[in-house]
């Protein structure tokens, strides 16, 4: 009998974590600090946003900007796609080719634990890679995936930070404004 493997036996535990507020230079030289790619932007322990190799290229050196005055919060993706510890690395990697995404942050009980990567996920089985290839050209970004999953920022209509947030109706609400909208 094979045993599924889940997100959290395979996901990097203590993801590196910047605040929003610093620049995009400090940000760049953690990176290569540490030797990865991307960190998570977090604001009172919930995350918000990633910033990645490709957010510092495309958004700052493209665009000829200063990476010392620009604020990591300018240019970071937000909001994320989050994942459950729990879920097995399949379901893991259909989101991520269906997302088209190559990280997802780990979040259980509104924290985030770590972050599971495509690299982490085809290192432990490599057919994946085959089966997410074959995803991704399937549904270059499947909208409707996308929007069924669970996001991670700050709510569209309250502005209050959350690791829960929904899209109703286009917009991402925490469960306080959907369960407001449900009496109206």
């Amino acid at each position: 009998m094979r045993k599924e493997v889940v997100v959290k036996e395979a996901m990097k535990s203590n993801p590196v974590i910047v605040k929003p507020t610093i620049t995009v230079l400090e940000a760049a030289k953690l990176m290569r600090e540490k030797k990865i790619g991307n960190v998570i932007v977090v604001e009172k322990k919930q995350p918000t946003g990633i910033l990645t190799e490709s957010d510092i290229l495309k958004k700052v050196v493209a665009e000829g900007k200063n990476a010392n005055e620009i604020l990591v919060e300018e240019v970071m993706s937000t909001p994320i796609i989050v994942t459950d510890p729990y879920i097995p690395v399949e379901e893991a990697m259909k989101t991520m080719g269906k997302c088209n995404i190559r990280r997802l942050p780990v979040v259980e009980n509104g924290e985030l634990i770590g972050i599971i990567t495509h690299k982490d996920i085809t290192r432990i089985s490599p057919i994946l890679n085959e089966i997410a290839r074959e995803w991704y050209n399937i549904a270059k970004k499947d909208e409707s995936h996308l929007r069924a999953q669970i996001f991670s920022g700050k709510c569209e209509d309250c502005s209050s930070l959350s690791t829960n947030l929904k899209n109703v109706d286009g917009r991402l609400l925490c469960e306080n404004c959907m369960d407001a909208l449900k009496y109206q």
